[in-house]
């Protein structure tokens, strides 16, 4: 029988490397179908990587190394990204007669005037957007860079885990590659729509607000799932590894819920009005129709009910994989419940597709 999906070996593993673990996706493609291949998620152990800044490779390595190992796959290639806090990005117009070689030197050129460090040590890249709505006979052009120093590192943890990188993305990109999927299942497969996408993760909340598929605007900012770790170990006397356990698995006293996880479900949601109201005092938006809760902190059960409950707009938790096929080794139920952290190790690995 010949496979419908066909897994190929130069299909870019999409490999996430956050706060508290490496997470790892491998899809296939059919049409516009997809296919979950593979996918894994390796915990690193603490102050491996803090605030989205790798501080222990060799630890980092490993776990990229135990991932590819456990997740069975035949791929080699790995797509990696940034934070976007690590990345400067500016939109420029240039002339429309340009060819591709003319606009990569002229860019070259130019950059010195947006990027405040020496070009030597960044590493830079554009995308032509499209005609500009300023200026006739131009175009649009986004320019991203970063230090190499950002880049270089997580190139090297890719390759001390057995792979190759051939993309280093930005996280606010993959997400939106990812929303793709996630608008789909919104009313009206979310034309027109401003989403609020809240990544709620270990240490770090990120606001991405979407507007008719495109990122309008980013916002970081230190609060996250540790938090309530931190609060069961001071609580009950546990180690971190006994905490983050007890955290998913249960088996805590009577009290955890009303004394603790349910004051730290009010502050998710406190943390998510907050970030709608950066939003809201420095745009011209004063609403959005639908919120989507991501990251670890999206797995408790009840958080999408309570956050659209305090404040008044649809709320629904991500799973960009509602309507993708499963490999037969994949778990669905495992998956569903991972699935709210792994939107830019998805977003990743759709880029062997575009």
């Amino acid at each position: 029988m010949i496979p419908i999906f066909k897994s190929s070996p130069n299909n870019y593993l999409g490999l996430d490397i956050s706060s508290t673990a490496v997470k790892l996706v491998e899809l296939s493609q059919n049409g516009s179908r997809y296919r979950v291949e593979s996918y894994i998620v390796v915990p690193l152990p603490p102050h491996a990587v803090v605030e989205k800044n790798i501080a222990d490779v060799e630890a980092v390595g490993s776990a990229v190394s135990r991932a590819v190992k456990l997740s069975k796959t035949n791929s080699r290639l790995a797509a990696v990204a940034v934070a976007g806090s690590a990345v400067i990005t500016k939109v420029i117009t240039m002339p429309d007669t340009l060819s591709d070689k003319e606009l990569a030197a002229q860019i070259e050129l130019e950059a010195d005037q947006y990027i405040p460090y020496p070009l030597q040590e960044v590493n830079m890249d554009f995308e032509v957007i499209g005609p500009s709505e300023k200026k006739s006979d131009s175009v649009d052009v986004l320019l991203a860079a970063s230090r190499s120093e950002n880049v270089d590192i997580r190139v090297a943890v890719t390759e001390l885990g057995g792979l190759t990188a051939k993309v280093v993305d930005v996280e606010a990109y993959c997400l939106e590659t990812a929303f793709t999927l996630l608008g789909q299942q919104l009313p009206e497969h979310g034309s027109g729509k401003t989403v609020a996408v809240v990544d709620i993760g270990a240490t770090m909340t990120t606001l991405n607000v979407i507007h008719d598929f495109d990122i309008i605007y980013t916002r970081e900012q230190v609060f996250g799932g540790k938090q309530l770790t931190e609060e069961i170990q001071r609580r009950y006397g546990l180690s971190v590894d006994e905490a983050g356990m007890a955290k998913k698995q249960g088996g805590l006293p009577d009290n955890y819920v009303p004394e603790i996880l349910e004051p730290f479900k009010e502050a998710m949601t406190q943390q998510v009005s907050r970030s709608l109201q950066f939003f809201f005092s420095s745009t011209k938006y004063n609403s959005v129709d639908h919120i989507i809760l991501a990251g670890g902190c999206a797995s408790i059960p009840g958080i999408d009910e309570l956050t659209e409950e305090k404040l008044g707009t649809s709320t629904s938790i991500a799973n960009p994989f509602t309507s993708m096929s499963l490999s037969s080794k994949i778990s669905a139920q495992s998956l569903s419940a991972d699935a709210p952290s792994l939107l830019i190790a998805c977003g990743l690995a759709m880029r062997s597709f575009m």
